[in-house]
Parts: structure tokens; sequence; C-alpha cells
């Protein structure tokens, strides 16, 4: 019998050892208290508590956490009155201010972002609210990081998630952005059609140009065309009066040359007077060619026509 109580006992204080054994994980830090008093913050690793001494009081994840709240009623400065819900991203920095500094850290970041969310709004207006959403989470994020660093929290972003104005607002906000959309439409359209007709203007002057310089390309070229026709016309007139010319130059060298040589045959004939004479009267029988309506006759000219004349009868008669 007595053994069986020495090793209940054994197996008590075993599982007691065994509780007493704790394990932080990663991120966490224990709060552990000594007879109801904080005693210290056990960070990752093993720990051993004091059996029927201390205790874990809290065990705080020093994880940034996001919490989001539910929508809160706020009023304009021009008395409008919307629904916004915030998003709060925060974390624990001192594990024994957050587990001794508030009762209940949520509700008291929750009601602390929701007037001070009211007391921003309140002095803005609605265009300003809506259009200022960076404005009003850097405020809230200030002054929220400032009031709960007591309580062992940093606030390290408020955003507004959603901003919902009344409805009838809601609908005049679409009409104008209906209005805007088709203003910047008919705007966009009419910049197309601009742009269309500056390239259609320019695509003519462009032609034009074309046009006109291929105009003036082809004036050139024809006139060049004609200029160099002109030049080998002139040429071939020129070589043709050149040969011509010489053709005549040298016809009147031979003639020249034919009549220097008769000339020369006569002298070397040493011809008589008569003969002479009859010479004459052949140079004056082609002078005269029956082309010149006076002909003054030389008189030796004549003396020898009377000499012939008398040639003539005188073989008549021996005829």
């Amino acid at each position: 019998m007595g053994v069986y109580i020495i090793i209940g006992v054994i197996v008590f204080l075993l599982i007691i050892l065994v509780r007493c054994i704790k394990i932080v994980p990663q991120a966490h830090v224990f709060v552990i208290e000594r007879l109801g008093t904080f005693q210290t913050e056990w960070s990752t690793g093993l720990h051993m508590l004091i059996p029927f001494f201390d205790r874990v009081a809290k065990q705080v994840s020093l994880k940034e956490r996001v919490v989001d709240f539910k929508p809160q009623q706020v009023i304009t400065k021009d008395n409008v009155t919307m629904q916004i819900d915030t998003v709060v991203f925060f974390q624990v920095t001192d594990a024994k201010r957050y587990t001794y500094g508030i009762e209940n850290p949520m509700m008291a970041i929750e009601n602390f972002t929701a007037t001070t969310l009211r007391n921003i709004i309140g002095e803005m207006e609605l265009d300003a609210t809506l259009t200022s959403r960076d404005t009003i989470n850097n405020k809230i994020t200030a002054i929220l990081d400032e009031e709960t660093d007591r309580w062992g929290i940093k606030v390290i972003r408020v955003e507004l998630k959603n901003i919902l104005p009344p409805r009838e607002i809601q609908e005049s906000m679409e009409k104008q952005m209906k209005a805007e959309r088709e203003r910047r439409e008919k705007i966009l359209q009419a910049e197309g059609e601009k742009k269309s007709q500056v390239l259609v203007a320019e695509a003519e002057k462009e032609s034009k140009i074309l046009r006109a310089e291929a105009d003036k390309r082809s004036e050139i070229l024809k006139a060049e065309a004609e200029k160099e026709a002109m030049i080998l016309r002139a040429d071939a007139v020129r070589e043709q009066k050149i040969l011509e010319a010489d053709g005549e130059a040298q016809a009147i060298a031979l003639v020249q040359q034919a009549l220097a040589d008769s000339l020369q045959k006569l002298n070397e004939a040493n011809p008589n007077q008569a003969v002479l004479q009859l010479k004459a009267l052949e140079a004056f029988a082609k002078a005269a060619d029956g082309k010149a309506t006076k002909i003054i006759i030389p008189s030796e000219i004549q003396g020898l026509a009377g000499l012939a004349t008398g040639l003539k009868t005188l073989t008549e008669n021996e005829n």
C-alpha cells in the first residue's frame, strides 16, 4: 500500500514539474507573476516556473496585427452625415504595459479611433473629406500612436476603408462624375478631330509640296532636255556649215588651182595676141551669163568680135 502512495506522489511531482516547464515561441513574450505581483518577462526560449508561486499572467504576441472596426457615423463641417470604417495596424512593443496598462486594449483603440475620426472630420467639409484620405490617415495615426504609447502599443498605420456619404449625395456625385466623364469624352473627341484635321492638312500640304517639287523637277528636266537638244541642233548646224564651208573652200581652191594651172600652161605655150583675145572673149561670155542688164565691152574685145565675124563670113564664102 505504501509503495502505491510513493508512486502516486512521484507521478504528481512529475506532472507538476512538467507543467512548470514553459517554452516561449518566436515573436511572443510571457508576463510572469509571482504571488500575484509582476515578476518578469520571458522572451523566446525554455523557462521554468516555481511551482505554486509563479504563473503566466499573459501571453503577448509581438507580431503586427490588423483590426477592422465597424463603420462609424461622422458629421462634416458642412453638416453632412456619413459612415466611415477604419482599419488599424498596430504592434505591441511593451508586454508589461500592454498587460497592466488597460483592461481591454482593443475596445479602447476602437473607441479612441472613433472619437478622433469624428473630431478630424468635423473640421473638414465633404469635398475635402472625400479627397483627403492620406491627410486624415496621417492625423489619426499620429494621435493614436501618441495616446496608445502608455499602453505599450505602437500604432503603425490607420486607413479609412470606406467613406459612405448619404444616398442623395452619392446620386449627386454620380451625376457630377457622369457629366465630367461626358465633358472629358467630348474634349477627347474634339482633340481627336482636331488632330485628324491637322494630320489631313499636313498630308495635303506635303502632297502639294511633293507635287510642286515633282512639277519643278519635270520642268527643269524638260528645260535641260530642250537646252541639250538646241545645243545639239546648233552643233549639228555649225558642223554642217563648217563642212559646207570646207567644201566650198576646197572647190574654190580647186578652181583657183585649175585656173592657175591653165594660166601656167598658157604662159608656157607662149600664146599670140589672137589667143589672148579669144580667152578674153570666153571670160566675157561667162561674166555676162545672160544676167547683166548692161554690159560694157572693152575695145579689144570689140575688135576681136569683128575679127570673129570676118572669119565667119570668109568661111561661109569658101563653102
